[in-house]
């Protein structure tokens, strides 16, 4: 079991910045793959940046790219999400998740079986 803690969501304004971590209970050689997700009010969950925590390779999805950076603090059992340049679309429940096996999709949140209970955040104009 994988338990996963999200902190630092908030409100801001557009074009500030915000960071978001995830504290995990086991460190990251026990997982595959750790990444976001976020999820808006009558929509569904999206994949906005993963790692695999063994390799170090990150992935984003084409609309935060460049703008949000994903990180991982081994020493510390930690998953970062840098959020630089918010805009008002970027407001949502964000939620860290884990995958243990190899495989599955980065951006398919079928694919990953541990989950935090989100943290919200808001982007005003």
């Amino acid at each position: 079991q994988v338990q996963l803690v999200e902190s630092g969501g908030g409100s801001v304004q557009a074009g500030g910045s915000l960071r978001l971590s995830c504290a995990a209970s086991e460190s990251a050689s026990s997982t595959y793959r750790m990444g976001w997700f976020r999820q808006a009010p009558g929509k569904g969950r999206e994949g906005v940046a993963s790692i695999y925590t063994r390799s170090g390779i990150t992935y984003y999805s084409d609309s935060v790219k460049g703008r949000f950076t994903i990180s991982q603090d081994n020493a510390k059992n930690t998953l970062n999400l840098q959020m630089n340049s918010l805009k008002p679309e970027d407001t949502a429940m964000y939620y860290c998740a884990a995958r243990t096996r190899t495989g599955g999709f980065w951006f398919n949140s079928n694919d990953y079986n541990y989950w935090g209970q989100g943290t919200q955040v808001t982007v005003s104009s």
